[in-house]
């Protein structure tokens, strides 16, 4: 499996199958950037509908590009996206898809809390082929073994401990660090060192360069 972070939430997963590589696209957002021109999309993945998370101009040009791209999404981003391709998917959370020869598994409900005064989000957190979990904006541990977690950073609704925890608390072989953005870069160097130096002993933290493809090691077997 390969894996490159286009920055803050969105990263490409590259899940080789027997016989084709299927390439998923997860959370391409405003605070992100360099995803609008990939091409041979196969799955898009939206864990909610928060502008970081899903730029709605660059996805319909991005979904212009790929026009065989399936789309899956949470619920409460239906109204953004009912415009903008035939092939979509409003999955909601102990679903387990299966797209493109590539299992999907649902997770999450609720964005995590960024003050009571405010509204609240749905989220999706998505394990893309039995392996890699994408959480969106939440710290809920979910109820199965990951691989590789993708481990937010950084946000106005987290603090570091409480991403610590989260890492703790899931315990994959890797973690990469995303959800950066909001951060300046001493912050983000520091938040960084600090979850790789409180990290499980089992766990390799590693923090991706900017659009740069990169290899995973063989993956455990991880059970639902």
């Amino acid at each position: 499996m390969k894996i490159t972070h286009f920055g803050h939430a969105c990263v490409l997963v590259k899940v080789p199958l027997r016989d084709k590589t299927v390439q998923v696209l997860i959370d391409p957002g405003t605070y992100s950037r360099d995803f609008e021109d990939l091409l041979n999309i196969d799955l898009v993945l939206i864990t909610h509908s928060h502008p970081d998370h899903l730029d709605n101009d660059r996805l319909r040009a991005l979904l212009e590009r790929n026009p065989d791209t399936d789309l899956v999404h949470s619920a409460g981003a239906e109204a953004t996206l009912a415009s903008m391709t035939p092939s979509r998917c409003v999955a909601k959370p102990g679903d387990i898809l299966r797209l493109r020869g590539v299992e999907i598994t649902v997770t999450g409900g609720d964005h995590a809390c960024i003050h009571p005064d405010l509204p609240g989000c749905d989220n999706n957190g998505y394990l893309v082929g039995g392996s890699l979990f994408h959480p969106g904006d939440s710290l809920e541990p979910p109820p199965f073994d990951v691989d590789t977690l993708l481990l937010p950073a950084g946000g106005p609704w987290m603090k570091l401990s409480e991403g610590i925890d989260f890492l703790r608390a899931v315990s994959p072989r890797i973690a990469i660090p995303i959800h950066q953005a909001g951060l300046a870069p001493a912050h983000q160097n520091m938040h960084h060192q600090l979850l790789t130096k409180l990290a499980p002993k089992k766990t390799e933290v590693i923090v991706l360069d900017h659009a740069t493809s990169h290899t995973l090691g063989p993956r455990q077997e991880v059970h639902g």
